[in-house]
């Protein structure tokens, strides 16, 4: 009985790893990797390589507010049964195939309708995965395996880098890797379609599941009572978790969007120039799996502070050692606390905020998305800049990075501001 259990809750874990590493791996960060290819075959340039980023992520902002919104949009449709989550997961697996195929398609003015297309369906993947998987593994005594699934999106950065670096070895054209990367997806999405059943999950991550994750009662999380000896939480406390929040969404974008170009830039020639980006995927993978596992003691905007400031040391180093070992370790640094960071933040939002938890996460998720939207631009202003005064693309690099860095560091700031101005008594600030 025990051992059906396990292979139980490792079926449900595994099932939403694969789709998260369908929805992001490959639906939104499959164009790092390929950003090389597109380029060296004339397909785009780097200004329209920025914007094409954005749009995806505009995207991904869009289907998070529309996951938000969804049960006040579908009861005025009149609509009183929630929409089954597993419909939703299912349609945005398929549709992240279809998107991804479509950009192999010799149709430049559509990719921007794809791109941003495929970051909606990131983004209600990425929701209903997490609800249908830490409902199941909730319910099976298993919470801590949602490290497990949180691991999917930096297996699918391996599985996509390795394969571009092959590709790209081959000499192969972007349009023939866009389409092994769509056949790809609709492969990992048919080897765990079957374990997303109808009606196995709600139509969102509730504030029940979220309680049910978190190392605190439940009792607190779905009464909406605060902790015990906790002062009351304002406005500007929220607003500045949420700027902050948003500020990590801003620091690493660019570096994971352009970190292929940048390395080539700095290492022409280089042997090992397409292995940063699997690198920065292990790394990512790595950091969920620990992230679940540290015994959360203390203040959490501490650890937070600690993430960012191991972020923007890894987008440092990119400036400051542009050597193999210098992107090795900016790659390592960059995804380790890529995962940690959202589950710390989410955390955070529970404690703060727990009669109104969607609601905060929705609007943390949202602030990080508009940083996500304002690096690319930002890169492909300072570049355009960078070579109009004649100091070439590595310049505009060079300051759209240490841009990104110090954005971190003042995320990091913010949260030991935060922490002694509200401190959280129920752990100390130590």
């Amino acid at each position: 009985m025990a051992d059906a259990a396990r292979v139980t809750r490792w079926s449900v874990a595994l099932a939403g790893a694969v789709a998260l590493a369908v929805a992001m791996g490959i639906g939104r960060f499959a164009f790092t990797p390929l950003l090389p290819m597109m380029l060296h075959d004339g397909v785009i340039d780097l200004q329209a390589a920025s914007w094409l980023a954005s749009v995806n992520y505009l995207g991904y902002l869009a289907g998070a507010l529309l996951c938000t919104f969804q049960p006040w949009l579908w009861a005025r449709l009149g609509r009183t049964k929630p929409l089954d989550g597993t419909t939703v997961l299912r349609a945005g697996l398929v549709a992240t195939g279809v998107l991804t195929l479509a950009m192999a398609l010799p149709a430049a003015a559509l990719w921007p309708l794809w791109r941003f297309a495929a970051g909606v369906a990131s983004a209600l993947v990425f929701v209903f995965t997490s609800g249908w998987c830490l409902a199941q593994l909730a319910r099976l005594n298993a919470s801590a395996m949602g490290g497990v699934m949180y691991a999917g999106p930096g297996a699918g950065i391996v599985v996509s880098g390795l394969l571009a670096s092959s590709m790209v070895a081959l000499e192969w054209r972007a349009a023939a890797a866009w389409a092994v990367f769509g056949g790809l997806a609709w492969g990992l999405t048919a080897v765990a379609w079957r374990r997303f059943e109808a009606g196995a999950t709600p139509s969102l991550v509730t504030t029940a599941t979220v309680a049910a994750t978190s190392p605190e009662p439940a009792s607190r999380a779905t009464t909406g009572s605060p902790p015990a000896g906790t002062a009351p939480h304002g406005a500007t406390e929220i607003a500045l978790l949420a700027f902050a929040y948003g500020l990590a969404g801003f620091g690493y974008i660019i570096t994971a969007t352009f970190l292929p170009v940048i390395a080539r830039a700095a290492l022409p020639g280089s042997p090992w120039l397409d292995l940063f980006w699997p690198l920065f995927g292990a790394a990512v993978m790595a950091g969920a799996l620990l992230s679940t596992r540290l015994r959360l003691s203390r203040d959490l905007r501490w650890l937070l502070a600690v993430g960012y400031l191991v972020q923007a040391t890894g987008v440092g180093l990119s400036v400051w050692w542009p050597t193999l070992t210098g992107f090795a370790l900016s790659s390592v640094l960059l995804g380790l606390p890529f995962t940690a960071i959202t589950f710390f933040a989410m955390q955070e939002v529970r404690r703060l905020r727990p009669a109104a938890v969607a609601s905060t996460m929705g609007l943390l998720t949202a602030m990080y998305g508009i940083g996500q939207i304002v690096g690319p631009p930002l890169a492909a202003w300072l570049l355009l800049r960078s070579v109009d005064a004649g100091s070439g693309e590595a310049g505009g690099f060079t300051i759209a990075l240490q841009v990104a860095s110090g954005a971190l560091l003042v995320g990091a700031a913010m949260y030991a501001g935060m922490i002694r101005t509200w401190p959280d008594v129920s752990k100390g600030s130590r």
